[in-house]
């Protein structure tokens, strides 16, 4: 029997915007389509943390008005009154279609504050919301095509979801008893050990994919894996469908609503990075899997008349390397910034910002003063013996689980520096050394007082969710004081690019007029972020791709 190869949407990725607009497509009653050109399901969304930022969901006292002032602010002019205002109308509504019509939960992610403190009508905590852990199990022989999640936000391989990281990271009462049960939990699970290693309690971003994948397979959506996008077919003005490859040889798929780019940005593509965003940048500093999000949609959305915007923007976070999965990418550095008894600063050895603001605005952070004073990229964390012992930082396990004795020598002198003395760390890694010794005395000053006079360290919600329990009178400051010394290099990374494609406030794609594109969607990071520079909190990056994904959807549904 020839293969049907007319749908009415064909949705191009398979992150969470991608399969989300997808089961809402079949649910409204359309004939879909996702293709991937990976040989893995979830792309970027899988190894994430999975979270979703959703003002007004009812957790907490919140307005309308309060969210739209914090997002209008947080913005800075970088997007409009009506993007903004179509996020806010749909977020709640997306979300509940996610928790009433497919196996998945997204319950608050309790404690979890806003990324902007400073900006007005900031909450700590209700706005960010996370899955809770799927069984894997409902997806039979379809687990071994999800990507696996990063290996820094697993243990040892093993799911947990965001408040036992919490719990384990930050030594609150109980964590012992977290990582026992999460340990027997794992290994008592005989009938599922027989048959893999991989765990079936997914969690985090394997949650969300495992979920809106099992919610596909309910619907019997299919799914084509290696099925890379070529380009866009336009007859009349109008995107009726694509030219993909498949089993090596070109295929003509058509699409008589609309096609759906949802795939991710462009920060494994080099020449793209070279040309749009500010230097220096490379492509191995992302922690994105490696290989995946090369611009190709864009290319194509550009190749048919598409008008690009945001493209110097990124999802900033610094990253390290992560010597033991290299294929994974980079791997991000969140929790550790927040843990007292470390600084982390420039070439000449000078702190430049506040180390536990949120990922984004430290890497905006590290652009500002490499273009002030030059040396900020990469940057260096560096920290003591106590911090060492207690602390991770990265694949580098604390001390007391990976002594120095066990730690891979090839990794002294490469990932992880050390030395008897600040000054000898300096010299090693480049450093200043008066510049740091200056800036770890006052460190150590301001941990006595609990007062960070240079940049206010430890004193908002969101600092403070990642620092050890139990620490006074500022869990984000404690001495640097006790040798050996250690530094580990911090590169300007990201979770993915935001630019691509400009669109409306219904994902669709505008060409050079400014005219929208007929039968044409984009989302997610190949899309020109519709938030602007909005972060609003944790799940600011999938959170849109997955609201505007069900706009672009519901305004297909009416073409």
């Amino acid at each position: 029997m020839a293969e049907d190869n007319e749908y009415d949407v064909i949705v191009v990725g398979s992150g969470g915007g991608a399969l989300l607009s997808a089961v809402r497509a079949h649910d409204l009653g359309m004939k879909v389509l996702v293709i991937e050109k990976s040989d893995q399901y979830g792309g970027t969304s899988a190894t994430s943390g999975g979270a979703l930022w959703i003002p007004l969901n009812g957790a907490v006292e919140d307005s309308y008005e309060s969210a739209f002032t914090y997002m209008k602010t947080a913005a800075a002019g970088t997007t409009t009154d009506s993007k903004i205002r179509a996020y806010l109308d749909s977020a709640k509504e997306m979300i509940r279609f996610v928790n009433d019509k497919t196996a998945l939960r997204y319950q608050v992610s309790t404690g979890y504050a806003d990324y902007y403190p400073d900006v007005p009508c900031a909450l700590d905590m209700g706005r960010a919301m996370e899955p809770v852990p799927f069984d894997g199990a409902l997806l039979g022989e379809e687990i071994h095509k999800l990507r696996p999640s990063h290996p820094g936000v697993t243990l040892m391989g093993i799911g947990m979801t965001i408040p036992e990281s919490n719990v384990m990271a930050t030594k609150a009462p109980g964590w012992l008893w977290i990582v026992l049960k999460i340990l027997f939990r794992y290994y008592l699970d005989l009938p599922w050990r027989f048959k893999t290693k991989r765990d079936r309690r997914l969690c985090l971003g394997n949650a969300l994919i495992g979920g809106l994948r099992h919610a596909m397979l309910a619907r019997d959506i299919p799914l084509w894996l290696n099925c890379p996008l070529e380009s866009l077919i336009r007859e009349d003005g109008r995107v009726v469908g694509v030219i993909a490859r498949r089993e090596g040889r070109p295929i003509t798929l058509r699409a008589q609503r609309g096609v759906i780019l949802a795939a991710g940005g462009f920060e494994r593509n080099q020449e793209m990075r070279d040309k749009y965003l500010p230097q220096p940048s490379r492509q191995e500093w992302a922690c994105t899997p490696k290989g995946l999000n090369t611009g190709d949609t864009i290319r194509a959305a550009e190749a048919i008349g598409a008008r690009l915007d945001n493209m110097h923007m990124i999802w900033g976070t610094p990253t390290v390397r992560a010597p033991e999965a290299p294929q994974q990418g980079q791997q991000a550095i969140f929790a550790e910034r927040g843990f007292g008894g470390s600084v982390i600063v420039n070439q000449q050895g000078r702190r430049f910002v506040n180390e536990t603001i949120s990922y984004d605005r430290f890497v905006d952070a590290m652009y500002a003063d490499h273009a002030r004073n030059g040396g900020c990229i990469p940057a260096w964390m560096v920290f003591d013996a106590k911090y060492r012992k207690n602390c991770p930082i990265g694949p580098l396990l604390p001390a007391s689980a990976m002594p120095d004795s066990k730690v891979p020598p090839e990794w002294f002198g490469d990932f992880v520096f050390k030395d008897n003395t600040l000054e000898g760390l300096a010299r090693q890694i480049g450093v200043d050394p008066e510049g740091l010794m200056d800036s770890v005395r006052k460190n150590n000053a301001y941990a006595k007082t609990g007062v960070d006079l240079d940049f206010h360290r430890g004193e908002s919600a969101y600092d403070r969710y990642w620092s050890i329990c139990g620490i006074k009178p500022n869990p984000c400051l404690v001495a640097i004081d006790q040798g050996p010394y250690y530094a580990v290099r911090l590169d300007a990374g990201d979770t993915g690019t935001r630019g691509g494609p400009a669109v409306t406030e219904d994902a669709q794609v505008l060409d050079q007029g400014g005219t929208p594109i007929s039968g044409l969607y984009c989302i997610g990071n190949n899309a020109a972020a519709p938030l602007g520079r909005v972060y609003g909190g944790a799940g600011g990056t999938i959170g849109p791709g997955m609201v505007f994904g069900y706009r672009a959807v519901n305004h297909l549904a009416q073409v």
